[in-house]
């Protein structure tokens, strides 16, 4: 019999053929899905041709990391991990704003794939203000378990529009009057821009920070200092630093 839950990872997780058919059908918001490396025939070509047409990554996983991830259950080589809540889309940001009366400001995460840092950027972002958080659709984490978990609650109140071009969206963001900020190495001081009009700030990946074409694509570079022997600082600890100068630039608030 198959199983349709784990008890290695939460309800996130959808186990075997039939189920995970299932929830494509009935159109579940599913961030990824694994199969069996090597097998990509019979019913499980079906599912990878139905989740291709939906824009959802397929992912190679050896036997054991199935295993894993649906705690033991009859997985017949595949597994879906669901999101706990469905994606909003770019103009669902903007409406956030505009219902606000404020400039839009958004988060970028750029191939962020830790679902801890993630969760953590959406904590920050739900405590500072911001509009809604933006994330490509491949090689980075999506609304999981992990990810809610994380969150601290925060994935309940901040919208997160999933996108599937990034390099596009930020130049649809920019013909739309919003600013980008990409934190990286060898920018302007953090605090020596203006947040005040609409701005969006791009966080870089756990090992590579941000890509090439993000950066080429920004606006402004910005840096924070580093006084130690290490050269960078976790991503969601460099998103809350950014966010709450955003904060105080956007209030008002005179540093003494």
């Amino acid at each position: 019999m198959e199983e349709n839950k784990t008890a290695a990872r939460g309800e996130d997780i959808i186990a075997g053929r039939n189920a995970v058919t299932e929830a494509l059908k009935a159109g579940r918001t599913i961030d990824s899905i694994y199969v069996a490396r090597g097998n990509r025939t019979g019913s499980i070509g079906g599912i990878i041709a139905k989740a291709k047409q939906s824009g959802i990554p397929i992912k190679d996983a050896d036997p054991k990391k199935l295993d894993y991830l649906c705690g033991h259950a009859n997985h017949q080589g595949v597994v879906a991990v669901a999101a706990v809540k469905e994606y909003a889309s770019l103009e669902d940001l903007f409406r956030v704003a505009e219902e606000r009366g404020e400039p839009p400001f958004f988060l970028i995460a750029d191939e962020l794939e830790d679902p801890h840092n993630l969760g953590a950027i959406l904590r920050t972002a739900e405590c500072s203000g911001a509009h809604g958080v933006i994330v490509p659709r491949r090689r980075a984490a999506g609304l999981t378990f992990a990810v809610g978990k994380a969150s601290a609650g925060a994935v309940e109140y901040v919208p997160v529009a999933r996108v599937t071009n990034l390099p596009s969206t930020l130049e649809e963001l920019k013909k739309r009057g919003v600013w980008i900020y990409a934190a990286d190495m060898d920018g302007q001081d953090w605090c020596g821009v203006d947040y005040r009009g609409p701005a969006a700030i791009v966080i870089g990946s756990e090992g590579f920070g941000v890509s090439r074409l993000i950066r080429e694509k920004s606006d402004f570079i910005i840096s924070l200092p580093m006084l130690g022997k290490i050269n960078s600082l976790n991503a969601s600890v460099a998103c809350g630093v950014i966010c709450y100068e955003v904060v105080r630039q956007r209030r008002g608030i005179q540093a003494k």
